[in-house]
Parts: C-alpha cells; sequence; structure tokens
C-alpha cells in the first residue's frame, strides 16, 4: 500500500514557543524528525505540514517537502488531514514534530500493523510502563487492550487499577501495564472522516484525542513495540535529546 507521513508543525506551543525550530546540534528539530522519518523503508513520502512561514522556510533551506496548512486546524490530527485530502495514498502515518531520535523503523510497524489487519481502520503502538513514575505520571497517557490486541480505553489514570494490590511496585511485575506511544497511522479515507466528527464526552474529559474514535465506535489496533524514543516537551528536554545523539550518559 501507498504511505505517506505527514509531520504536523506549529510554532505557537504553549510550554515551548518556537520548539519545531529550536537547534540540536547545527539543525532545527523539525529537521532531525524529517530526516528520521525519510528513513523509513516502507514510506513513499514525508511531508511537514505547517501554518508558520518560518517552519516553512526552514524546512523548505533543508530541501524537505513542506506544505502550508489553513491556521484555523485545531490540532495536528486536523492539520494532517488537511493535506491527506489533496493525496493519493491509501495509509497516513501522523508523526509527532517532537520527536527527533524517533526510531524509522516503529514506523515501519505501523505501516506493517495495517497491511496484515484491513479491517483496521486506525492503528498506533504501545510500551510497556516499568517505573512507578511513569505509572503514575498524567502526562503519559495508559492503554489497556482486548485479547485481540485492539484498545479498549485510553486513560491519564492508571488502568487498570489493581484492586487487591496494595502495593504499586507489585502492580508494575504482575501485570502489564502499557503506555500509548503518540504515533498513528490512518487509513486515508477514515482520518477525512473523523476530523469531522464532533470533540467526544471522553476525548474532553480525558484531554486525549483518540477517544474519540473509540467514543464512536471505531478500532483502533494496536501492536507492542521496545523502541524508545524521546518526546520534547519542554526546553529541558533537549538536553536529553543532545545526550542521546552524543552518546552522553549524564
Amino acid at each position: 500500500m501507498n504511505a505517506i507521513g505527514i509531520i504536523p508543525a506549529r510554532y505557537n506551543s504553549s510550554r515551548f514557543p518556537g520548539k519545531p525550530l529550536v537547534d540540536i546540534l547545527g539543525k532545527p528539530m523539525i529537521q532531525w524528525v524529517y530526516e528520521r522519518a525519510r528513513r523509513a523503508k516502507y514510506l513513499n513520502q514525508v511531508i511537514v505540514a505547517t501554518d508558520d512561514h518560518r517552519i516553512h522556510n526552514a524546512v523548505s533551506n533543508f530541501g524537505g517537502d513542506v506544505v502550508m496548512t489553513s491556521p484555523h486546524a485545531a490540532n495536528g490530527t486536523e492539520r494532517v488531514a488537511e493535506i491527506a485530502q489533496n493525496l493519493d495514498a491509501s495509509l497516513i502515518v501522523n508523526i509527532q514534530g517532537d520527536e527527533p531520535v524517533i526510531d524509522p523503523a516503529i514506523i515501519d510497524q505501523l505501516v506493517t500493523l495495517m497491511n496484515d489487519n484491513p479491517e483496521a481502520p486506525v492503528g498506533t503502538l504501545v510500551k510497556r510502563i516499568e517505573s512507578y513514575e511513569d505509572l503514575n505520571n498524567s502526562n503519559i497517557p495508559k492503554v489497556v487492550v482486548n485479547n485481540d490486541w485492539y484498545a479498549l480505553y485510553f486513560s491519564r489514570s492508571v488502568i487498570p487499577f489493581f484492586r487487591d494490590e496494595i502495593h504499586q511496585t507489585q502492580r508494575i511485575k504482575n501485570s502489564n501495564y502499557y503506555q500509548h506511544i503518540g504515533l498513528y497511522i490512518y487509513r486515508r479515507d477514515f482520518l477525512i472522516k473523523l476530523v469531522k466528527l464532533p470533540i467526544s464526552k471522553l476525548e474532553q474529559i480525558e484531554q486525549l484525542e483518540q477517544l474519540r474514535i473509540l467514543e464512536n465506535g471505531y478500532k483502533i489496533k494496536v501492536a507492542l513495540t521496545e523502541s524508545n524514543s524521546i518526546g520534547v516537551d519542554t526546553p529541558e528536554d533537549i538536553d536529553r535529546v543532545v545526550n542521546y545523539l552524543t552518546g552522553r550518559t549524564n
């Protein structure tokens, strides 16, 4: 199937304004994301979607494909869908613009997941939670899945809740807790339909867009990955990225 990766990038981040253009070892962060996504074997094309001319110019300067989108897009998903409706592609991968060390292999894993599950409208990835801190971090969405590895629910709370367990450290050892990796693959036609659906109640409560899919009765296919990544949410996260890229541990 023809798969295209789209990287939504906006300048006015509330916690980190100008984040896509922050310098990391001599290159803007959006370039790191773009170049790593381009290494995915199963993507036919990678496009940056932005409503900001500064980001557009930066991508053009390093030779990347970039498209201007409406400034009225409510979120990255709408920005991706705006471009997708004009593309001849079966699958659209929504790649976060703040993942400068994203592993190209997980993008290929998603494309394979959708090829192997033609009935699934959406696919995403999860990773095992192995620390108490991550389990109780509301900024790390948790996921529970059914026996066929379709998502049952996403939450910022600890799910599942162990009613009979006293120590949370034992919960991690005795059960499979999963954190959601914010990377999605959509069938193009479904993505265009999705952004036309109204914001759902659960989505508003949890502030998790993917709940709109489940609340409207659609399925999300899930696959497990062991790949680590470093999302950049604050300026302090840049040091972690630089340490990773240079091989430093402190």
